[in-house]
């Protein structure tokens, strides 16, 4: 036992929903662990923040060892100087050439292929392309069925061999309540939907697309996050990059974390305002930034900026992290800027009413400016939402692309959310919603307290059902993914340039389908390939986020 649960057997109290509990100290704890202590020691925070925290926050990055990083560099060299000599050898027609290449009669115009990405391509990732892109033939549960698949050209080309591996413990998908599923309510529900509206809408919501369904799922919607008003979009990616632009422009600022999404990353580059990265989850980062920009205003000209918008997603789905969410609100408030949460992840996940991160830190959802959120995850669906004042949610109806251009909502999709928010909201009639959001709470602890256990490095915050194993070196990126395949368990692997060059991971999705049995066996593989490829590099020096070198140079601008 340790974390909150030791604190909390030691104060003989019961740790309360999502890892909420009383410190050895009598009090809440917030901050980073440093290090593993013994049962009697004192845990070692960084700060308090002046009680803005009404529950534990306990979030740590492990160093990665001199070693592991010196041989993960080795290895990316070692294939860059063999990428090389094949490029030579297929120069030369020694090695046949089977990547996408510019004819002859075209050498001379602009290339239409990027040299370096094509390498990249196919020298390091076609090695383990097998890893990615696995056909699944069932619904994406606590258990899925992939099609078998086999390479016989190093992963350039696949054939199907007819063979369905059946019943893989699914680890990877963001199936995170277990609404992902062919029977019950939500799929009854549905199916009834598509029998009465059909399958698709074919127009705009401003023009013949604007069903009764979707006005009940934006009350409801509204309803569950608390909030006046909000927007449903057909898609999750595209309600963070046609939104943004809507909202901000010319001579506004965005200050962005560092590890946001792409789809977040995009909206800021097209917005066409000065964008500026903070340090991740870094509080000292964002507020420097904040001070400078109002110091010092634009560009050349020094008038103060229109908008200062601050960018953050509520759990970071490639590091495990939750938002420090009281530290930039209070910030936000302190700076008179505004505050944009994608809750992609977090929606459903966090809180114990299933409400997101907001609901996490028992926060005001008034205090964040534009909530959003979407409904491919926690809900088993399609697309996602924007939540905030009325005024807000109407304008975005008027200039948001999302709204203007693109079609509606499908009908069982949208029943598929109301169905399923319901659920989680206890209006049903039942408790099953409240039970999944505490499932998935108890499967996030038990999970990643087993893993450190283990001796592996995990990334993350200890309530985050996002979990990273780091991998480190290239050559276990695909044999770890191989190998947990061959003992039925599905895993996501991930690398460069998904990840920093020397941190490639596995990144393991809880769900609350998934049983203590389910739960034990995958952990039981995961030990055992992890004694195979010599993956427990913890030494329990846990390395707080604060800590991390900040330069303060290191931001992007784009200049007016």
């Amino acid at each position: 036992m340790e974390g909150p649960e030791r604190a909390a057997a030691t104060l003989g109290a019961q740790p309360r929903a999502n890892g909420c509990s009383a410190a050895a100290h009598g009090v809440l704890r917030n901050g980073y662990v440093r290090g593993l202590p013994a049962p009697d020691t004192q845990m070692n925070h960084i700060v308090h923040n002046g009680g803005l925290y009404k529950r534990p926050f306990n979030e740590a990055f492990e160093e990665t060892p001199m070693l592991v990083a010196v041989l993960t560099y080795v290895g990316y060299g070692v294939l860059t100087l063999f990428g090389y000599l094949r490029d030579f050898m297929r120069q030369w027609k020694i090695e046949k050439c089977q990547n996408a290449t510019e004819r002859e009669e075209q050498k001379d115009f602009v290339p239409l292929y990027q040299d370096f990405e094509n390498f990249y391509n196919r020298n390091l990732y076609m090695r383990i392309r097998d890893s990615w892109n696995r056909p699944i033939c069932s619904v994406p549960g606590a258990k899925v069925d992939m099609m078998e698949r086999v390479s016989h050209d190093y992963n350039w080309t696949f054939t199907y061999t007819g063979r369905v591996i059946k019943d893989i413990i699914n680890m990877g998908s963001y199936n995170y309540l277990g609404f992902a599923q062919k029977s019950g309510t939500c799929q009854e529900a549905a199916a009834k939907i598509l029998s009465q509206y059909g399958a698709g809408v074919c127009s705009t919501r401003q023009e013949m697309g604007n069903l009764d369904k979707h006005e009940e799922l934006e009350k409801l919607v509204a309803r569950f996050l608390g909030v006046e008003s909000a927007m449903a979009y057909g898609m999750g990616f595209a309600t963070n990059s046609m939104n943004i632009p809507a909202l901000v422009g010319k001579g506004c600022l965005i200050l962005s974390d560092e590890l946001n999404h792409a789809s977040l990353v995009l909206g800021a580059r097209l917005s066409g305002a000065t964008i500026r990265i903070f340090k991740h989850n870094n509080m000292q980062s964002l507020e420097k930034l904040l001070k400078d920009a109002i110091v010092h205003g634009q560009p050349r000209t020094r008038r103060p900026w229109k908008k200062i918008l601050i960018l953050v997603e509520g759990i970071y789905s490639m590091e495990g992290s939750i938002v420090r969410l009281p530290e930039v609100i209070a910030l936000k408030k302190k700076y008179k800027s505004y505050l944009y949460l994608d809750e992609a992840h977090s929606i459903g996940a966090l809180g114990p009413s299933g409400r997101g991160v907001v609901d996490y830190f028992g926060l005001n959802p008034e205090d964040v400016d534009v909530m959003m959120g979407t409904f491919t995850k926690s809900f088993g669906a399609a697309g996602g939402y924007i939540g905030g004042k009325k005024e807000l949610i109407d304008y975005l109806r008027t200039y948001s692309h999302s709204a203007v251009y693109a079609t509606s909502l499908s009908p069982p999709v949208v029943e598929q959310i109301i169905t399923s928010m319901k659920c989680i909201m206890g209006e049903d009639g039942t408790t099953v919603g409240k039970a999944r959001v505490q499932q998935l709470a108890e499967n996030t602890r038990y999970f990643r307290r087993r893993l450190k256990e283990m001796g592996f490095i995990i990334y993350g915050n200890e309530d985050s059902p996002v979990v990273p194993l780091m991998l480190y070196m290239p050559a276990k990126i695909g044999a770890f993914g191989r190998e947990m395949l061959k003992r039925n368990i599905g895993v996501v692997v991930v690398g460069f340039p998904a990840t920093p060059i020397i941190e490639s991971r596995a990144r393991f999705c809880l769900s609350a389908a998934h049983t203590k049995e389910m739960l034990d066996t995958a952990l039981k593989e995961i030990n055992e390939v992890g004694d195979l490829l010599q993956l427990k590099y913890s030494r329990h020096r846990l390395v707080p986020l604060l800590d991390r070198p900040f330069d303060e140079t290191t931001y992007e601008e784009t200049e007016d």
